[in-house]
This record gives C-alpha cells, structure tokens and sequence, in this order.
C-alpha cells in the first residue's frame, strides 16, 4: 500500500517545483504553464486540482460549461473539467493503494497540456 511518503517521492522524482503546504497537502508548480496545481491525500485517494478560471468571470455561461463537458468527453483521458466554489477546475481522483509515478505523471502532464491547449478556447468565455 502506498503512503504519503510514495506520493511525496513522486512529486521529487518528477522534477517539478513543489511544496507542503498542510497536513498531506502539496502545492506543485506547473513549469509549463505557471499553474499551481494542489495535490492533496484524502483518506484513500490523491486528488489533484488546479484552478483554471474564476466560474463569475465566465460569460455566456451555460456555453462554456457546455464546451467544458465536451472538453471533457473528447479530448481528456485522466482529468476532467468541473465547478468549484466560484471557479471552473481541472480535477482528477486516483486510488493512493494502487498508485505508481506514471499515473502521478500522467495526470501533472494532462493538466498541463489541458491549459495550455485549451487557453484559447476558454478565453472567449471569458468578461473582457
């Protein structure tokens, strides 16, 4: 069974920036893109997070949440976009038993690219 201390030397092995920042809580900084993504343990899970937009800078709403879901459904594999308090998200939940470094890996890149690819996109949903 993995511990803390696997997801910590994880985070190490991946060579990016990070830190704890709470009681199994870590802050990784995305050297592509500048996000910080949060990864936090919480029973029997890892989720990552980063926070892509504020939810009340969206405008034509019911759009963009329409695009997010076929973001989600067509070109994501391990991350999903969703809502947040008051901000749009990119989420992932894996199982910290079974957890190795390439799915750790895996879902880091996938956000990273998710941000990058669609900045565009999401930017013309965006309040001027």
């Amino acid at each position: 069974m993995r511990t803390r201390e696997d997801v910590e030397a994880y985070l190490l092995r991946s060579g990016r920036p990070y830190e704890e920042v709470g009681e199994e809580t870590w802050l990784v900084r995305d050297p592509a893109t500048g996000e910080n993504v949060v990864v936090r343990l919480s029973g029997p899970l890892v989720v990552v997070r980063v926070k892509v937009m504020p939810l009340s800078a969206l405008k034509r709403r019911a759009e963009a949440l329409e695009k997010l879901l076929e973001l989600n459904a067509s070109e994501l594999v391990h991350v999903s976009y969703g809502v947040a308090g008051d901000a749009v998200v990119l989420t992932a939940t894996l199982r910290l038993e079974t957890l190795d470094y390439e799915e750790l890996q895996s879902v880091l890149d996938e956000m990273s690219l998710a941000v990058t690819q669609h900045h565009a996109t999401l930017a013309a949903f965006r309040d001027a």
